[in-house]
């Protein structure tokens, strides 16, 4: 990788064990640093998943293990989610040229994380919403399901590409978003305190929130403009519990 940037393969729920091997000798295969598992629901160092990482056997006995995708993503900047769906409501998808080249931008040391959902259903909304970009294989309308192993290995090879070939070099402003898990704790924070002033219903406070949550990410906002909307907030909380003084 260049300019140090570290890249994070985090899997959520994987159920297979086969799979779960083929992704640590991807991993090998493309130079990935770091493989990150969410809640499995198998048996990830099973014999038959050691025998699929062949020389990726190290990725794979390292592989940290995670309780939920919060703490998997807690350290990485740039975050981009997989899905094999072609319609999420609000959510955008991205093209993957234009997602993997925004992820290789940066000239600054960070960690960048590709999240592939659960063999059987993917990702669910609520963790699209925790990447800065969603993208989707095209894949044929009759069947457009993927073995996990092989989507894992087509964005891996198209990442390796992209950054081999220098599409990432462009004239534009280089952004650097905010952690998304901040994000997250920011929009609690603030959905706390809609639900308090009578702004937001507890019946629509999940949508409401989504669309805030949406339009930042969109936005691509920033760690100082997090901590800004946290300390207006702060701020708020105050002045209402000492209204009368």
């Amino acid at each position: 990788m260049v300019n140090k940037k570290t890249l994070v393969v985090v899997l959520v729920e994987p159920s297979g064990p086969i799979n779960v091997g083929s992704v640590a000798r991807l991993c090998e295969n493309f130079s990935v640093q770091e493989l990150r598992i969410v809640s499995p629901r198998c048996d990830y160092l099973d014999q038959e998943a050691k025998k699929m990482a062949v020389r990726g056997l190290k990725i794979l006995e390292k592989a940290i293990v995670h309780k939920d995708i919060n703490s998997a993503l807690s350290d990485c900047s740039r975050v981009i989610a997989t899905s094999g769906r072609k319609e999420h409501g609000d959510i955008p998808l991205n093209s993957n040229k234009e997602a993997l080249c925004w992820a290789l931008e940066s000239e600054r040391e960070e960690k960048i994380a590709l999240v592939f959902g659960r063999e059987d259903r993917g990702l669910s909304n609520e963790e699209l919403l925790k990447a800065n970009k969603v993208i989707s294989l095209n894949t044929s309308e009759n069947y457009p399901s993927l073995n996990l192993s092989h989507a894992v290995a087509i964005v891996l090879h198209q990442f390796n590409q992209f950054n081999e070939i220098g599409l990432l070099k462009t004239n534009n402003k280089i952004s650097y978003p905010a952690n998304l898990i901040k994000l997250d704790d920011c929009i609690n924070d603030a959905g706390s305190l809609l639900l308090d002033i009578g702004f937001l219903m507890k019946h629509t406070y999940e949508a409401k929130m989504a669309k805030i949550k949406k339009l930042l990410i969109r936005g691509e906002i920033k760690d100082d403009e997090v901590a800004l909307i946290r300390g207006i907030i702060s701020q708020a909380r105050w002045k209402i519990k000492n209204k009368n003084d």
